[in-house]
């Protein structure tokens, strides 16, 4: 079996596109993740502080009769 030089260059070219796609994919998707968590983190921000815990026995205890 004979392997012309063409066929060899045209196979690593084609191997290093597919290579350069899947780092174009990877770049992009810790982009979007990175967006995500920027836009996570916001709402989370912006969420309001919850109101202070009652004083004293109000609401602690639970009456329980059978």
């Amino acid at each position: 079996m004979e392997i012309s030089a063409n066929g060899a260059v045209s196979a690593a070219l084609a191997q290093q596109q597919v290579y350069s796609q899947g780092e174009v994919q990877v770049s992009m998707l810790k982009k979007a993740i990175d967006t995500q968590s920027q836009g996570a983190l916001q709402l989370i921000a912006s969420l309001p502080t919850p109101p202070p815990a009652p004083v004293g026995a109000l609401g602690q205890n639970i009456n329980i009769k059978v």
